[in-house]
């Protein structure tokens, strides 16, 4: 049988690099979205609602999916509703799918919040994590909704005898407009604005993340991995931590980001200076730059996610990430985090998103 895969959020940062590196490879790929927006070449784009059982059956009737890839989810005002509304989205396309008994792995991506904590708690308690991360560190005792996840597909996988695997990527580099999470290109448009101001590029976050150890997880490595994992039999029915492969420190990668859109950068001084009060009220200016350099996205919040930067660099220490455990199972996709951030900057002038 010929492989067949859901990639279930085709519009992410993760789903649209995972589905391009799908039909590269040779499957049929279906993408399913509530929005979807501009086409992936080789990709059948389906529009559901994965909290509308109804929606779903109707989006699936004509496919039977060998293989499903959960790379969305749903953000909430407080992890209580995180938690019921996206395993409640897990649960119903399973739900769906179980009836149709096509399905043969699902994976599942999540992230480091695993062993940081949800956002309300965000690496704040006074135990933090060991570093680097590695997989057999047990879950916190907060409620965190990638548990919830987690446990949805370990219930549905019982019942339905499909294998499984979890993926934890730190921070994702990659395009997408309209993401809830996107640390480069909220960080490209900070740049433009701050070139367009004549000002530098003020180092947001905290003195551990300024001066620590970091990494992170191009779009392009993690879809490599979850191809991967869905098809070798020594990967299936874990979880995998994923990373780019190198590591850097803010403090020398600030500066070349500056260095590539030719502008001053400020490094961490005495204190955190969030992102989200700086690009507070930049709308304007904003709309200014777009009509100036003819770009084509006016909506600054389907560009940029400073909450989410803030969150990732203020964190109170260093975090890497550790990839033994797929390294010896022969997972070897490396990328070069500058090239990461140079990659999504190129794209994103290309696509006239920046000038």
């Amino acid at each position: 049988m010929k492989n067949s895969a859901l990639v279930v959020g085709s519009t992410g940062i993760a789903g649209s690099n995972l589905a391009k590196e799908l039909v590269a490879q040779g499957w049929e790929t279906y993408g399913l979205s509530r929005n979807p927006s501009k086409p992936l070449k080789g990709v059948h784009q389906l529009r559901g609602d994965l909290l509308d059982p109804g929606s779903l059956k109707e989006a699936l009737s004509g496919i039977n999916p060998t293989h499903v890839f959960f790379t969305t989810w749903m953000r909430q005002e407080n992890e209580t509703e995180n938690i019921r509304v996206n395993s409640t989205l897990v649960r119903n396309m399973l739900d769906v799918l179980s009836l149709k008994r096509s399905v043969a792995h699902v994976a599942l991506v999540t992230g480091l919040k695993h062993y940081l904590g949800p956002f309300e708690s965000y690496a704040k308690t006074g135990n933090l994590p060991g570093t680097p991360v590695r997989e057999d560190q047990g879950r916190l005792t907060f409620p965190n909704f990638y548990y919830a996840q987690e446990d949805v597909v370990f219930e549905a996988a019982a019942r339905d005898g499909f294998t499984w695997s979890v993926h934890r990527p730190h921070t994702i580099i990659g395009e997408a407009v309209g993401n809830l999470m996107n640390m480069g290109t909220t960080l490209a448009v900070y740049a433009t604005w701050c070139k367009e101001r004549g000002l530098p590029m003020v180092w947001p976050g905290s003195r551990e993340q300024w001066s620590g150890l970091s990494d992170v997880t191009d779009a392009r490595i993690l879809a490599k991995q979850l191809v991967w994992a869905a098809t070798t039999p020594a990967a299936q029915n874990q979880a995998f931590n994923v990373a780019n492969g190198d590591v850097f420190r803010w403090n020398r990668l600030w500066f070349d980001i500056a260095d590539w859109f030719g502008i001053a950068a400020e490094g961490f001084v005495e204190t955190i200076r969030p992102l989200e009060s700086t690009m507070t009220g930049i709308a304007e200016d904003w709309t200014k730059i777009v009509k100036t350099h003819g770009l084509k996205e006016s909506h600054l919040e389907r560009l940029i996610s400073p909450w989410h930067t803030d969150l990732d660099l203020g964190r109170p220490l260093e975090v890497v990430t550790d990839m033994t455990k797929s390294r010896k199972l022969g997972f070897t996709a490396y990328q070069d985090t500058r090239d990461s951030f140079f990659d999504l900057f190129k794209s994103l002038r290309t696509g006239q998103i920046i000038p």
